[in-house]
């Protein structure tokens, strides 16, 4: 009974076996009888507007050894031993690597990288003497042009423990050392487009691992190149007047003055500042943008980095001297140096009266006003809506707001004033008025100018093809109770929007924040007739492996033909031809110093004769800005100018935008001149020279942008190139 009883049971093992398993033991056999082996793909190529390679690759040769050979101790001392004279790499470290498990079983193990040809060549002649030894391809991430547009192109990376399991699903090398992917910019956003397609080996081993035949092969399928819409040599004059510019404004002071306190004494604004005190000028960003197709001509931020520091091989203590920079006495990053962030698309910045001409559409599109009416500005605005309300008396709730103060140290008085006229001006009164009156429109939930303002690519991503863009943000009720919530304000500060609120915001101050891409892509829609184009970095997409030009450091575009452009794409907004013509009407004149009832415009005196009277010039219209920082400190006010072409043969729309570097017309606006003057073929750009070799004993992210000459930057008012002494006026009321 047992004898039946077990050979019974052996009977169905087998019949199970043989049936229901089959399969599987069949595949494991053959499993166990081949071997795999990952072959790496060419990453694609990123070439400028003009052909310049920007990001390409270098071919390294490495040695290899199957890990079928490594199996024992002995074997593998044995093979590490005769290697290590051959490639320079002690056998110590060769374990180390054997030990690690940081290297993927598809692929045999590096044991030695960017080895010479004469190694290679006599590994191979003596191959009898190294079993199981070989060599293969791999690619390293070059950028001739480093560090032009880096922020644009980005740089590569390993895989993070976040993104394994997306990339390994994409059939991703994501062992530890595995392989390197983009990590921002294109490099980034067009990852999988660049990355290509691994190939695989399949081979037939004997018992003893060594490969009897070669089953088959899938040869790696090389990613696709790609174009940009940058052209370098702007690029490089972009990045260049920036970096000046930032420079000349911290030799700048700004006044200290004497304001009343609450308790009615006065004082200094800052008691723990002097009479002045130097703008720090940190850091900025430009955008040169085509209206008419959303294509970006230049993009540059600053501070700004050096891809080739992530391929150099550094320690990870130079690595954070040089990436990691926290605010004195405390953990947290220092948002003044980072160097990483895109500020173009990642900025997150009041736009101060730059922002007007959006509030005048409003106006205008609401039927609050026509851009005939006239509205008289003494310099004070007085709330009409809390007239009674017996606590602006007591000063416990604010009532009134100023314009900006003139030379005399009170508020500017501009008299009687339209649409164009405010916006030629800038007066801030006028536009706290249009806040006001939209805010307390019945049943509108004190949104109502938001509500317009969103009409315009405020408060969402304009869709730019580059990663991480902020979707900036357009002051609503609910944002405003997640601020207070999050801590950002006060947790005293009233959950919903107030007057005060929106007349901040009706002047690009307070709660509203946007990126100088955003507001390139609006001011291009006044320029343009109503279309909110998508920004695009991206021109065209070729097939893989580019051949080089004859001239170095460019691919020969002219011998491939793109498989993909990037066409226009953008989205039509209500422009009725009277509400445009009055804010270009405004905006013209700003630029041009056509000023009101005897005030002079914020740009006039910048542009002046030097720029207006040249006759090859760009016909522009644009308007200055400077947003409050901290504290509302002078020294803390933030730069910004944006301004647009008017002639359809050169459909340009420029932004420049430099924190914490004072007016608008003395440090964005000579920037923005500067281009126009550059895209008006008035100024002779330096050519783009390949970079020298890094440096990376260097204890600097990037080498300075070239010096180029800045008198493009003066006004009729005076040099903006060497600073002069503060302004002090009489004590402010």
């Amino acid at each position: 009974m047992v004898a039946t009883l077990l050979l019974g049971a052996l009977g169905a093992r087998l019949w199970f076996l043989q049936t229901v398993e089959a399969e599987a033991l069949q595949s494991r056999v053959d499993e166990s009888r081949t071997r795999t082996i990952l072959v790496p793909p060419e990453r694609g190529q990123v070439f400028d507007a003009d052909g310049r390679l920007l990001a390409g690759n270098d071919e390294v040769l490495n040695v290899v050894v199957s890990w079928d050979v490594l199996r024992t101790a002995t074997d593998r001392a044995a093979v590490f031993q005769r290697l290590s004279g051959w490639v320079g790499v002690p056998v110590e470290e060769m374990e180390a690597r054997f030990d690690s498990g940081d290297y993927s079983p598809l692929r045999p193990l590096p044991v030695a990288e960017d080895v010479s040809e004469e190694v290679v060549t006599a590994l191979r002649e003596r191959s009898e003497d190294f079993p199981g030894v070989s060599w293969d391809r791999s690619y390293r991430r070059v950028y001739p042009y480093a560090p032009l547009a880096a922020h644009v192109v980005g740089y590569m990376g390993a895989i993070t423990a976040e993104d394994e399991a997306h990339y390994k699903a994409l059939g991703y090398d994501t062992s530890k050392v595995g392989e390197d992917v983009g990590r921002s910019g294109v490099e980034l956003y067009y990852e999988t487009l660049l990355h290509g397609e691994w190939g695989r080996i399949v081979y037939e081993i004997d018992s003893a691992g060594h490969i009897v035949r070669e089953v088959s092969r899938s040869e790696p399928v090389n990613g696709n190149d790609i174009q940009l819409s940058i052209d370098l040599d702007l690029q490089q004059y972009a990045e260049s007047l920036l970096q000046a510019k930032l420079r000349v404004q911290r030799g700048w002071q700004a006044e200290n003055p004497f304001v009343r306190k609450p308790n009615g004494t006065r004082a200094r604004m800052s008691p723990n500042h002097g009479p002045t005190q130097h703008y720090s000028a940190p850091a900025g960003a430009v955008t040169v943008m085509d209206h008419e197709t959303g294509a970006v001509r230049a993009m540059a931020s600053y501070p700004t980095f050096d891809a080739r520091w992530f391929g150099a091989g550094i320690s990870s203590e130079k690595f954070e001297e040089l990436f990691v920079h926290k605010i004195p006495g405390t953990e947290r990053d220092d948002p003044d140096r980072s160097a990483i962030i895109n500020r173009a698309v990642q900025g997150q910045y009041n736009l101060g009266s730059t922002f007007k001409p959006f509030v005048a559409y409003a106006a205008l599109e609401s039927n609050m006003l026509t851009p005939g009416s006239y509205y008289h500005d003494d310099g004070i605005y007085e709330s009409f809506s809390l007239a009674d309300d017996d606590r602006c008396a007591r000063k416990e709730i604010k009532c009134e707001w100023r314009n900006a103060v003139c030379g005399n140290g009170y508020p500017c008085q501009y008299g009687s004033i339209n649409v164009a006229g405010a916006l030629a001006v800038s007066s801030d009164a006028f536009f706290y008025r249009i806040g006001e009156t939209l805010f307390v429109q019945p049943g509108t939930n004190y949104e109502l100018l938001g509500d317009w303002i969103k009409v315009f690519a405020f408060g969402r991503d304009t869709g730019i093809d580059l990663p991480h863009e902020f979707d900036g943000r357009v002051p609503d009720n609910e944002n405003k109770a997640e601020l207070v919530e999050a801590g950002v304000l006060h947790p005293s500060e009233t959950p919903r929007l107030l007057l005060g609120d929106v007349v901040n915001m009706a002047i690009g101050q307070g709660l509203m924040a946007a990126t100088p891409i955003q507001l390139a892509v609006n001011y291009g829609a006044l320029a343009n007739g109503g279309y909110l184009m998508v920004p695009r970095v991206i021109h065209a997409i070729y097939p893989p492996n580019t051949p080089a030009a004859l001239e170095p450091g460019y691919g020969d575009l002219g011998r491939a033909v793109p498989v993909e452009t990037s066409p226009p794409q953008g989205n039509q907004i209500p422009m009725p031809t009277e509400t445009r013509e009055a804010i270009v009407h405004g905006l013209r004149d700003n630029v041009l110093g056509i000023g009101r009832n005897g005030r002079t415009t914020t740009a006039g005196e910048l542009f002046g004769w030097q720029y207006n009277s040249l006759p090859w010039t760009i016909d522009v219209a644009g308007k200055t800005g400077t947003a409050q920082g901290a504290n509302s400190f002078p020294w803390n006010d933030s730069s910004v100018f944006a301004a647009f072409s008017l002639e359809d043969e050169h459909p340009y729309t420029v932004v420049a935008y430099l924190e914490k570097a004072g007016y608008g017309s003395r440090a964005a606006g000579p920037v923005v001149k500067c281009l126009f003057l550059a895209l008006s073929d008035e100024t002779l750009l330096a050519p783009v020279e390949i970079a020298d070799p890094l440096d990376v004993t260097s204890d600097r992210l990037a080498q300075p942008a070239p010096q180029v000459d800045l008198s493009c930057m003066t006004g009729t008012d005076g040099d903006n190139i060497r600073p002069r002494p503060p302004t002090i006026t009489a004590d402010i009321d």
